[in-house]
């Protein structure tokens, strides 16, 4: 049968980093409307955590990565763009192991100010 390894997200992450785009499923964007629970500015990459409730009620708490601060704070973003509770969209590329972690393509803040990135 199908082995399955649950890794702690922080784990997953630090693997996706460190292998760069090869842990994300470059061919598949999913735009999702969650609450931000932390945003972590620094580099090498910024860190937006958010939970996504499904229609159920059900919450998935997401770790989504972006470029590294320096690169962000040029596009407009700062340690004080997002703050826990706002309501944020967030288009992503998903990881191919099916964790909750991405790659943030863009995000939509609660002012409707859109932040992304062009680069692939």
């Amino acid at each position: 049968g199908v082995q399955t390894c649950a890794l702690p997200i922080s784990v997953t992450l630090q693997a996706a980093a460190h292998h760069g785009n090869d842990a994300y499923d470059e061919g598949t964007k999913i735009t999702v409307k969650g609450v931000a629970t932390e945003w972590i500015f620094e580099n090498p990459h910024a860190i937006l955590k958010f939970d996504v409730k499904d229609d159920s009620g059900k919450v998935t708490h997401w770790v989504a990565e972006t470029g590294n601060a320096t690169g962000l704070a040029r596009q407009g973003f700062n340690k004080d763009t997002v703050k826990a509770g706002d309501a944020v969209t967030v288009t992503m590329i998903p990881a191919k192991n099916g964790q909750p972690v991405a790659r943030i393509h863009q995000l939509v803040l609660p002012s409707g100010e859109t932040l992304g990135s062009d680069r692939p």
